[in-house]
């Protein structure tokens, strides 16, 4: 190692401010995240989960990033050439959505502009906010490959998704037809299932009457929430073994305003016991019904256009919105007189558009489709041969759920925003799919349509590497080591990604390769409640304003600390306080070790010239190197940072720099510069561990300990291959004991943190602690003996191998009387507590009625009380006296 600069001071305190911009930019600027894809180390890549260009980072986002980084930053210290590769999702109904409401606040319409200008419009856009993430990142941290950003329509990207199209039609996976769709009236295409989001709505149920409003004539009566859509009804289904219904299966009922028919089918789907056990059947604008239609061949009129309005029914509805329609209607029934019973209200659930919150609209529409039979099951096989891991494993049941158990997928939307698909239609209805490098025939016109976004960012493990391209960076990178993101979307992205990957990626050896190895999915984060957070809530987090105010370490470090494979995360101020005092602690330790001659410049002395206290964090710190590693190395982020905070806080500042204080006060040269080495391991070893989730407190502290580059490139600790020393360990323990109760007493009776007492200590030989005198009175401010010593108070503490008597003179640094009147108050206060607990936990009634979580408190309430009830009658008794 070099020689740190000892001119060079750490300011006072930590300012994160001061420091972050700084240092970032330093490492961009140094190529410490630039991979480099003739490297001979083993490589380690991730793609990003590629956020919205229309957007800005939230903390769900922060919380991925956080997590990949840490990945990297300790693959890039443990030898390996690592590529974290950024890049961002053109969105397509997010962006043009957002572009469609600047243009309305114009006065304009994208019709106004033309498919053209409109396309030229959101490019622009796009140039405009494209940079306000790449910002967020790196005021989060971001160690990523800025040199091989991407964007899902980039000339390279839209190459990967024409030539995949092309590859799919060609063989048979790709088709059109008209199926049942979400629907958007507002933004007039079809969406996806996650862009749909259900809520219970206060609506109505209609009963009404098909067939003779006489009593003693063929009727059936159904019921709808949705009224309106019975323009479009095509038959009634009753079940076959309903006996009620038995003789009219078969029989046909007039249509109240339509001129048709309608036929009673039987169909095992209908549940006798729920309602009249009679349904209506829309085919055209329920799945269920849809299905039902399919499997008697029944008719599909579509009753409503792009807009959601009545249209094509030749009835006095038509052009009527859906809800007006859905009045009108039930109105027009009940002149018939087929309302059966009064129109009540029900509750239900209601799919809506997430993105501009209007009721989506099942609807029977011509759209392209992937058959995604073959690649569904190569996507399932993966995870079942072992070529991908999910972490957590218990997330394996609902991955082939989905995939064994999907339907084709629609993947085309009526947007202008997007990779237009490359469907060729000719004037003699000739259709032609037209590769990367083909021309379409003269006179063709290509399809309206675009691509379901979630196609194009199916391709983005590979698409981003340079395929269809074979580069050095798809040779070097890809299958890529893991990917990182969240459960809830494990059906709507990372299902695509494995079925493109296993199917139509990338090959070795004529064979598709699975698109990433590991698999780990993450949770939510929640609020301190455990409440989703949303905007509606307004317990939604920005998090650079936890970077403004904590710090990016204190953002990383809380969001780190809660992770673990699959389960969400609860966070609030106080974590990011905490998170934040952590950092600062870990700087004045080190500014303070340094400042006292801790060295890591040298080589540690033998084990046996060491103190106990120097062998017992060495083996500590060994301990924590392992449970760490196992940590990372299982996804259990939160297990790994759990062992270094309190390492770092309970057992090295708290414990072994008070210990070496020691060691340094004895004026023993060799002795300090022991202590000097050691002090300097532990940092070292400390802040590296600490790195990759705390970069930048951890990065100004072990250059100004080491005199190094930067820990970005340092290597990764290894485990001393010493043996551990156990009776040190003990020793420790039995030491730390002993100087807590010490401490404890002292607290109890007043003393003055710093006020050195008198004290006689028997039993440190029979311990093993005789050498320990000098950490005792140090730590414990005590002192020994003298002539006139006479003991006022006695401590026994039971050690392991021992008790410990300790005799302390307190005389004339106690007001015994006003310390004892203190006490008794405080004593009078925990009994009235105890026996107000007590009295609560002995009525059965109030834990017959009582919700467990109020029980549970009142219990842990007890519980204190009774501690404290006996920890201050010991001070008492300890005193003396009457």
């Amino acid at each position: 190692m070099s020689t740190p600069d000892p001119t060079r001071e750490l300011p006072k305190s930590w300012d994160p401010a001061e420091h972050e911009a700084r240092l970032y930019q330093r490492w961009v600027d140094a190529g410490y995240f630039t991979a480099d894809a003739s490297s001979e180390k083993p490589a380690f890549s991730i793609v990003i989960p590629p956020p919205n260009v229309n957007g800005s980072l939230h903390m769900g986002h922060a919380y991925e990033h956080v997590l990949m980084d840490a990945l990297s930053r300790r693959r890039r210290m443990q030898g390996y050439e690592v590529l974290w590769l950024p890049g961002m999702d053109h969105a397509a109904i997010a962006m043009q959505t957002m572009v469609e409401r600047k243009l309305a606040a114009e006065g304009l319409t994208r019709d106004d502009l033309g498919r053209e200008a409109f396309i030229e419009r959101v490019w622009a856009e796009k140039a405009e906010i494209g940079d306000n993430i790449g910002e967020q990142m790196r005021r989060l941290g971001d160690g990523v490959d800025w040199t091989r950003e991407r964007f899902t329509m980039d000339d390279g990207l839209s190459r990967a998704v024409q030539t995949v199209f092309k590859k799919m039609y060609d063989d048979g996976l790709i088709y059109r037809a008209e199926r049942l769709v979400n629907w958007s009236p507002v933004l007039k295409t079809a969406i996806s299932d996650i862009e749909v989001s259900y809520a219970d709505v206060e609506g109505e149920l209609v009963s009404f009457r098909y067939g003779s409003l006489d009593d003693g004539q063929p009727h059936i009566v159904v019921a709808t929430t949705r009224v309106e859509t019975m323009l479009g009804d095509t038959a009634i289904a009753v079940h076959p073994d309903d006996e009620r219904y038995a003789a009219l299966i078969g029989t046909e009922l007039d249509h109240p305003f339509v001129d048709r028919k309608i036929p009673v089918i039987a169909d095992d789907y209908v549940d006798p016991e729920f309602g009249s056990g009679a349904v209506k059947i829309t085919p055209a604008h329920d799945p269920n019904d849809f299905a039902i239609g399919q499997r008697h061949d029944l008719p599909m009129p579509t009753i409503m256009d792009d807009e959601a309005r009545i249209a094509d029914t030749g009835t006095e509805f038509d052009g009527m919105d859906r809800f007006e329609a859905r009045v009108k209607v039930r109105e027009a029934l009940a002149a018939q007189g087929r309302i059966v019973k009064e129109v009540r209200p029900y509750l239900h659930s209601v799919g809506h558009s997430e993105r501009t919150g209007e009721p989506i609209e099942p609807r029977l529409s011509m759209q392209w489709w992937v058959r995604v039979e073959s690649l569904a099951k190569s996507a399932g096989d993966a995870v079942r041969n072992g070529d991908t891991v999910i972490h957590p494993t218990s997330m394996e049941s609902r991955w082939f759920g989905w995939v064994d158990n999907m339907y084709d997928w629609c993947i085309s939307r009526q947007l202008w925003w997007g990779h237009r698909i490359p469907i060729w239609y000719g004037p003699d209805g000739d259709i032609v799919c037209v590769g990367p490098d083909e021309q379409a025939p003269e006179g063709y016109v290509q399809e309206t349509d675009v691509l379901d976004t979630w196609f194009s960012s199916g391709l983005w493990p590979f698409s981003t590497l340079g395929w269809p391209e074979q580069t050095a960076e798809l040779e070097k990178f890809y299958p890529t080591s893991v990917l990182v993101t969240g459960y809830d979307i494990l059906f709507f992205w990372v299902a695509r990604m494995m079925m493109f990957g296993t199917s139509m990626g990338p090959q070795v050896d004529d064979q598709p390769q699975v698109p990433f190895h590991n698999l780990f999915l993450h949770g939510l984060v929640r609020d301190e409640h455990g409440r989703k957070m949303s905007k509606s809530k307004g317990n939604g987090i920005d998090p650079l304003d936890w970077v403004e105010r904590f710090g990016a370490d204190a953002l990383r470090f809380t969001l780190a600390r809660g992770a673990n494979p699959g389960s969400d995360i609860s966070v609030g101020e106080d974590h990011a306080q905490s998170s934040r005092n952590f950092a600062t602690k870990l700087y004045n330790a080190t500014k303070f070790a340094m400042m006292n001659g801790a060295d890591a410049t040298g080589e540690l002395p033998d084990r046996d010239t060491l103190t106990e206290a120097d062998r017992w964090i060495l083996d500590r710190l060994d301990q924590v190197l392992a449970d760490a590693d196992a940590g990372f190395e299982a996804y259990e982020f939160s297990k790994a940072c759990e062992s270094l905070y309190h390492f770092a806080w309970d057992e090295v500042c708290d414990w072994y720099l008070e210990l070496a204080k020691v060691q340094f006060a004895e004026n023993d040269e060799n002795r300090s510069r022991a202590t000097s080495l050691v002090l300097g391991e532990v940092l070292d070893k400390l802040l590296r561990l600490l790195h990759p989730v705390m970069p930048f407190v951890t990065e100004v502290l072990w250059q100004a300990l080491t005199g190094e580059e930067s820990v970005v490139i340092a290597p990764w600790p290894q485990v001393q291959s010493a043996d551990a020393d156990p009776v040190a360990a003990r020793h420790i323990d039995d030491l730390q004991r002993l100087i807590t109760e010490v401490r404890r007493f002292r607290s109890d009776q007043g003393l003055r943190p710093g006020q050195r007492v008198a004290a006689e200590i028997d039993g440190l030989d029979v311990a093993g602690l005789e050498r320990s005198r000098p950490y005792l009175d140090s730590l414990a401010r005590l002192e020994g003996a003298g002539d006139d010593f006479a003991a006022t108070a006695t401590i026994d503490v039971r050690l392991s191998a021992a008790t410990v008597t300790v005799r302390i003179d307190t005389s004339g640094t106690v007001d015994v009387a006003a310390e004892r009147k203190r006490l008794a108050k405080d004593l009078a206060a925990a009994e009235k507590e105890l026996s107000s607990t007590t009295a609560k936990l002995g009525n059965e009634q109030f834990l017959s009625k009582a919700p467990d979580h109020v029980v549970a408190k009142i219990r842990e309430r007890q519980r204190v009380a009774t501690e404290e009830a006996e920890r201050i009658g010991a001070a008492l008794n300890a005193l003396g006296g009457s």
